[in-house]
């Protein structure tokens, strides 16, 4: 009986890996390691954000909207539960990145009202953080083009023949990802010129 029961795991071992299942395993294995490394550098950015904003309000007090949409942004993007499960959700996912992307667009518009105030520009602490800022961008790229790499690469493991009946049997599904449409405009990371004069502050 024992060597019967043998010869079957060994046969549906056999079985499973022939049509794909440890290949699935393997790629999304590789799609929430990817995954992980986008919310790292994400969260990175995030931890930037309050030391920013408290530097430029320092300068730039009168600059009440524009702080309060990085907070506000911020404060969104914190609220998103971004568990492994978000990944097989495309809503949430979705949401996700808008979010992120709002993020993006409230950072962009601080470092160009920043450039209305030469004392703010000087500061050698508001002059680190921007650096730091846009290194964190520059990884955020990174890390969402090997996710972008990673689950295309998923998805079209678990639609190939015969894989996609071991994924269909298992209750596999393709994972959303970033829209290829917004990919340059969201990775552009946020620059300023501190070479340039800027105009005089209002």
């Amino acid at each position: 009986m024992r060597k019967f029961c043998a010869a079957v795991m060994v046969l549906v071992a056999a079985t499973l890996s022939g049509c794909g299942y440890n290949d699935i395993q393997r790629s999304d294995e590789q799609v929430k390691s990817a995954w992980s490394e986008v919310l790292n550098q994400y969260q990175r950015r995030a931890d930037l954000i309050p030391n920013l904003v408290n530097t430029v309000k320092g300068f730039a007090a009168q600059e009440q909207q524009i702080l309060i949409q990085v907070t506000e942004a911020r404060s969104r993007v914190g609220s998103i539960q971004a568990t492994p499960e978000l990944l097989n959700d495309p809503a949430a996912f979705r949401r996700f990145q808008e979010a992120q992307g709002a993020m993006s667009n409230a950072l962009s518009r601080l470092l160009v009202v920043a450039e209305n105030y030469p004392q703010l520009k000087s500061d050698a602490n508001f002059r680190d953080l921007q650096a730091q800022l846009e290194g964190t961008e520059n990884r955020i790229t990174v890390a969402r083009n090997r996710y972008i790499k990673s689950v295309q690469e998923y998805n079209v493991l678990i639609r190939q023949f015969p894989v996609n009946l071991t994924a269909m049997m298992f209750s596999y599904q393709t994972k959303p990802n970033f829209a290829v449409e917004d990919e340059k405009a969201i990775a552009k990371p946020p620059t300023v010129d501190f070479g340039k004069p800027a105009p005089a502050a209002k």
